[in-house]
């Protein structure tokens, strides 16, 4: 639920318990509230299990960090920001950085709609990289870069990590996508009618500095993997029972009506 911030002047309230039948769901008081308390334990243990999954991820993250040859990396991003953006003055103005997901962790395992994302964009750059190889610092320089030249950005972060961990970056206004694709989410270019510019990582990877650490690498990447796997079990879980919930409130719910409203409200908005 959010609080309209002006209520009646610009924002309005719609209240869904209008249309449903508060007698029928109260007979089944006891199942709900039991049923609710168990949706909230599972979904406890699942976050459990996928910050877990994140620390295991942070070994091989930093295991490949001290690998990785990050001028090389920088130099192909400096080159890529050059053609770009160098051209573009800086603006007084700063542009918008929004954040939003193109992928999730699901109870159907992971999902990920980045195909809708890139209609109509002229240049889609994707890095091609493995788990824990990242390259959300040369993304956030280049978003910076835009972002002081007055563009608006899209940044589409890691569900696992969705703090700090950028994974694709979107500028409208250039037609210009950075996608990531690994095993979690990959990207078909077969699918993408733009002029595509490949960009691997795992080249910029030197074995040679992982030499003593392969078991560690290994381990955690076994663990982060089943991990995840236990915290999907658990999201299946969750939803067997927010399903059954379901089952309370649907026969009690006037439908119609909702649909009504539906209606009344998209011609207000249009």
């Amino acid at each position: 639920m959010v609080d309209p911030i002006n209520p009646g002047a610009v924002d309005s309230i719609i209240h869904l318990g209008d249309f449903w039948n508060e007698e029928g769901i109260r007979k089944n008081r006891d199942e709900l509230i039991s049923n609710n308390e168990r949706i909230k334990e599972i979904f406890s243990r699942a976050y459990n299990y996928l910050a877990a999954a994140g620390n295991m991820y942070d070994n091989v993250r930093s295991i490949y960090e001290g690998a990785i040859k990050k001028e090389e990396l920088y130099k192909k991003f400096a080159r890529i920001i050059g053609l770009e953006l160098a051209h573009k003055e800086l603006s007084p103005e700063l542009g918008d950085l929004k954040k939003y997901f193109a992928s999730a962790i699901t109870p159907s395992g992971f999902e990920n709609y980045l195909g809708t994302l890139l209609n109509g964009y002229k240049r889609i750059y994707v890095i091609n990289s493995i788990v824990g190889v990242s390259a959300e610092k040369m993304l956030d320089l280049f978003a910076e870069s835009a972002l002081y030249r007055g563009f608006n950005v899209e940044g589409y972060y890691c569900p696992m990590k969705p703090a700090t961990k950028l994974e694709h970056l979107l500028v409208p206004e250039l037609g210009i996508a950075f996608v990531t694709s690994n095993r979690f989410h990959p990207v078909d270019k077969s699918d993408l009618e733009s002029e595509i510019v490949s960009i691997d990582l795992t080249s910029a990877v030197k074995e040679s500095k992982i030499t003593g650490q392969w078991q560690i690498l290994e381990d955690s990447q076994s663990r982060m993997n089943e991990l995840l796997d236990k915290a999907i079990d658990c999201l299946k879980l969750a939803k067997k029972e927010h399903d059954s919930l379901e089952e309370f409130y649907i026969p009690n719910m006037d439908f119609k009506k909702i649909e009504e409203l539906r209606i009344e409200l998209t011609k207000k908005i249009r």
